[in-house]
Order: structure tokens, then C-alpha cells, then sequence
């Protein structure tokens, strides 16, 4: 782990910095999460700044790996790109959650709608900023590197731009619930629907295909077929939830709680 951080911050420091600064608030809004009163829609205000953070601090440091193989790649307009638009995210997702407003979602008025549609267009950028990545990975010959790794790292690419554009059917519907209202039981931390379809699990598993899957492949498998195989069983984990969710169904291991307190 020390290797890993040491070498990051040399390959990319100001993302380095970034994802850390990520991380460090991540904490900071969990524990806010257990001390503060304030909620949105009977959940902690401070879950989805938690959650966002955190996320974002993962994304942080694997694209900055990631892109430390690329030839003649520009890092530092990706560096600004990123800081600019995900540090936009958070700032002003802690700041809707420290007055216990929604920060997605909220057409309430017109400037909380185009805040909205701001932080719309900034995921929907940086999307297409690592789509583009993933393009200069399949355009590229990595001599160096194991080809179940770098197979890897394109699938975990194409699945996490696939399944963050999936945001925009949890935009489309200005909810992150189908089937009943927002606000129901939900998992810890979470917060998935215990017993509605939640998009939001898909959102979850096909995004973090970009860390899962070079990780299990290059550390466990280590083979290009076991490495396709994985990705083929992830990409239907995403899909089935994604196919429960839309049809108003909690994912089924949660909605066996439900049942069983029933």
C-alpha cells in the first residue's frame, strides 16, 4: 500500500492531492452523518456527501494510475477537469446537506434547478473525458504490462461510463425510487431500497467496474479469459439489478430482510 501511494503521488500529485482531500471529507461526512439531526427524505443529510466523496476520491486515484500509462497524454488539462467539475459536485452537495435540502433532484427553484443541471453536465463531462480514455487504452500496445491487465482496465472503463450515463434514468425520473416514494427503509450506510427498485445499485456496481475489475484480475486471476469471464458475470450483476429496479423491485438479498422482519 505504501508503494502504491508513494508512486501515485509521483505519477499524478495533484490528483493525489485531490483524491486525499476526497477521502479526508468522506470521513468527516460520515461522522457527521452519526452527530447531526438534520435529514432529507428521513435519511441523514450527510450520507450523500459521504457517499459522493468518497466515490470520488476512488475515481481520483484509479484514473490517475490509469492514466500514468498512456503515452503523450495531457494529464494536466484531465487533472483541472476533474478538480473542477467533482470538487463543484461535492462542495455544493455539503452545502445542500448542511441546510437539509436535496441537491438532486431539486426543481424547488429556478436557481436550485439549474444548480442541478450544472452538476448534470459535470458528471456527463467527465464521462466522456474517461470514455475518451478508454479509447486512447484500446488505441495503445502496453508492452509492459500483462494483457489481462490491460483488458482489465478497458472493460472496467467501458462498464463505468455504460452505468454513469445509467444517472441519467434516476435524472430522467427525479427520483432514485421506482415504485414508491424516496425516503423508504433502506440498507445501512447505503441507504438502497429495501422495497422499491433502486437504480442507484447499478449506478453503484457498473461505476466501480474501473476498480474491481483490474484489481481481481491482476491480483487474483491473471488471465485474459478469466478476466472476460468476470466481466461478463459483473456486466449481468449490473443489468439484473438495473432490469429489478426499473420493474419497481428491491433488489432480492434486501428484500429477503424485509420479508423475514415481516
Amino acid at each position: 500500500m505504501l508503494y502504491f501511494l508513494e508512486n501515485l503521488k509521483i505519477k499524478n500529485e495533484p490528483l493525489f492531492y485531490f483524491g486525499l482531500l476526497c477521502f479526508i471529507f468522506s470521513l468527516i461526512f460520515l461522522v457527521l452523518s452519526k452527530i447531526s439531526h438534520t435529514q432529507v427524505f428521513n435519511v441523514s443529510a450527510w450520507i450523500k456527501p459521504f457517499k459522493f466523496s468518497f466515490s470520488i476520491f476512488l475515481y481520483a486515484w484509479t484514473t490517475a494510475w490509469f492514466c500514468s500509462y498512456l503515452p503523450s497524454f495531457n494529464t494536466s488539462i484531465f487533472n483541472w477537469a476533474v478538480i473542477i467539475l467533482l470538487g463543484f459536485e461535492i462542495v455544493y452537495i455539503a452545502i445542500q446537506a448542511s441546510r437539509g435540502q436535496l441537491s438532486h433532484f431539486n426543481q424547488s427553484s429556478p436557481l436550485y434547478a439549474v444548480l442541478y443541471s450544472m452538476m448534470a453536465i459535470a458528471a456527463t463531462l467527465i464521462s466522456f473525458y474517461t470514455a475518451y480514455i478508454g479509447v486512447l487504452f484500446f488505441k495503445n500496445n502496453f508492452p509492459d504490462l500483462p494483457d489481462y491487465y490491460v483488458w482489465s482496465i478497458r472493460l472496467g472503463i467501458i462498464l463505468f461510463v455504460i452505468f454513469s450515463l445509467e444517472g441519467f434514468v434516476m435524472g430522467a425520473k427525479l427520483t432514485h425510487t421506482i415504485g414508491g416514494p424516496d425516503g423508504g427503509e433502506g440498507i445501512p450506510l447505503l441507504h438502497w431500497s429495501k422495497q422499491f427498485g433502486d437504480p442507484r445499485i447499478a449506478h453503484f456496481i457498473g461505476m466501480h467496474a474501473i476498480q474491481v475489475l483490474p484489481v481481481l484480475s491482476y491480483y487474483f486471476l491473471k488471465d485474459t479469459k478469466l478476466t472476460f469471464g468476470l466481466a461478463i458475470l459483473y456486466t449481468f450483476l449490473a443489468v439484473f439489478t438495473l432490469v429489478q429496479a426499473l420493474q419497481g423491485k428491491a433488489f432480492y438479498p434486501f428484500k429477503q430482510n424485509i420479508e423475514r422482519k415481516l
